[in-house]
């Protein structure tokens, strides 16, 4: 088993870090998005499923003991988000800005799916996420209420996952620059 360097570490707590703080503000704003996979998506990025399964594992079990108790349950989505990711990254450039649109979509799909299932099976359709809003006002109008809850979720992880391909390939392309130019 290979060890880990000091600065592989470090970066893996600031993965971690960037997913709470994304999280926390998602949260307290009320935002019909997470942002607490940027952090997930960065540590595939750099280390691989295996590097971005640490990090979604981890931020779900701090987010969940520390602040967030719906984070806990999503952490089977974090770790299907990160091997997704990871599947993806080990495929493409990281920093070509034409495959966000496609890859944020391959990411999404099936972590949209089993966060919709727990959604719906233990939550009943409401979080603490502001999409949650958007949840009733649907069932209100006559969906079913997994209906309403897999619509909201494609729409705000979708979108979500864009924003997190972004900033990855954003700061992919800063390192690398950085470390070509060292």
């Amino acid at each position: 088993m290979k060890r880990m360097s000091t600065q592989q570490i470090a970066l893996i707590a600031l993965f971690i870090v960037i997913n709470i703080i994304g999280g926390h503000v998602a949260l307290l704003a009320k935002l019909p998005v997470y942002l607490d996979t940027i952090g997930t998506l960065l540590g595939a990025a750099f280390f691989g499923p295996i590097g971005g399964v640490a990090v979604g594992v981890l931020t779900a079990l701090i987010n969940g003991t520390t602040g967030d108790v719906f984070s806990i349950y999503y952490m089977p989505s974090q770790i299907v988000t990160a091997i997704m990711a990871g599947f993806i990254y080990h495929k493409i450039k990281v920093t070509d800005i034409k495959n966000i649109w496609w890859s944020a979509l391959i990411i999404s799909v099936p972590a949209t799916i089993v966060s919709s299932i727990i959604t719906v099976i233990l939550f009943h359709g409401i979080t603490s996420s502001g999409s949650s809003a958007i949840v009733q006002l649907l069932y209100g109008l006559g969906l079913s209420q997994g209906t309403a809850v897999f619509l909201v979720q494609v729409g705000t992880d979708y979108f979500d996952r864009i924003i997190g391909v972004y900033v990855v390939a954003a700061v992919y392309s800063i390192v690398a620059i950085r470390v070509h130019t060292s």
